[in-house]
């Protein structure tokens, strides 16, 4: 049970999130992601196997879902959508799937997928939505370019994620929903790919989603950086066999964020155990001075993600406790 000191802490972190949203909330609401519109995308069978041909098919099919966003959302003046999604829709851009509704959903391929030896599925974390994929698109870039040949990365954009400024950041809601799909997701990928060694490098509330997903799956690697907690108290709860890791860098504020749960009549507010602790049990790696965003930088963090997703140690792994 959690000392009345943390439950204090606990309580004002979580009065101050509630207090920041509801005077950003009326701001932001004119322009939020989910306001904007689009059509329904076609429903996509699965696809058992990732040979060039179906995957240009896929690719092509995902990508005519984009260019009728972009149609609607100029139909209904919004200029900025509708620039951003022609980007996207450019021909040597490749997605798996794409959802234009609710803030939006993609799933990108960065690499060969055809032929990748190692597969990294990057789950993002709040905030993440259509209007500011350009973060994601540009860390899963750059690991891509890290990893070198027979390496594909994957932006796995599968959830509404929730506000950074809201009560839901501090619970499971959204990452219940969001894992059903992330697991489905990932054994696709198993099945297509049998020989393929696949990683999940989960960011900040995505480690929330790899948590809840994470019993099962046939993953060599689960990654958490940035992380304030994934709804358990250690490594044995996600009942997996892949390794652990974890890793914070020193400029990331999520350190300071109080890793305790407060049960509530009808929801438990708090994501659990520091990852990062030596209870918690997973593999820690040093992952730098940069701030919350800056896990997938040049630097060693970078470095280091790189070197797991590969199959080998980092260069730099914390001293344990």
């Amino acid at each position: 049970m959690a000392s009345p000191l943390r439950m204090s802490r606990l309580r004002r972190a979580l009065l101050s999130t509630l207090v920041t949203a509801s005077v950003a909330g009326p701001v932001a609401g004119a322009a939020r992601p989910a306001a904007v519109q689009a059509p329904v995308p076609p429903a996509l069978a699965p696809l058992r196997t990732f040979t060039p041909a179906a995957l240009a098919e896929r690719y092509a099919v995902t990508r005519d879902a984009i260019q009728a966003a972009e149609r609607t959302a100029a139909a209904h003046g919004d200029r900025w959508r509708a620039a951003m999604l022609r980007v996207m829709a450019d021909p040597a851009r490749r997605f798996l799937s794409f959802d234009g509704r609710d803030g939006g959903r993609a799933v990108e391929v960065f690499g060969d997928l055809a032929h990748a030896e190692r597969i990294a599925v990057l789950v993002p974390g709040s905030d993440t939505n259509l209007d500011k994929y350009g973060l994601l698109r540009g860390g899963a870039m750059r690991l891509q370019q890290e990893l070198g040949g027979r390496s594909t990365v994957i932006g796995w954009l599968g959830y509404e994620t929730p506000s950074t400024v809201s009560a839901e950041v501090l619970t499971t809601g959204r990452a219940e929903p969001a894992a059903p799909d992330l697991s489905a997701f990932v054994r696709e990928l198993a099945v297509a790919k049998p020989a393929a060694r696949i990683s999940l490098l989960c960011h900040s509330y995505g480690s929330v989603v790899c948590g809840r997903a994470a019993s099962g799956l046939d993953v060599a690697d689960i990654v958490l950086v940035g992380s304030a907690g994934i709804g358990v108290d250690d490594v044995g709860a996600l009942r997996t066999r892949a390794t652990v890791w974890a890793g914070r860098s020193s400029g990331d504020w999520v350190g300071d964020v109080p890793h305790t749960r407060l049960r509530l009549p009808f929801t438990t507010i708090g994501l659990g155990a520091d990852p990062v602790s030596p209870s918690f049990g997973a593999r820690v790696f040093v992952a730098g001075d940069g701030g919350h965003s800056d896990y997938l930088r040049p630097g060693v963090a970078l470095t280091n993600i790189a070197r797991i997703v590969s199959g080998q140690a980092p260069s730099e792994e914390a001293p344990r406790a």
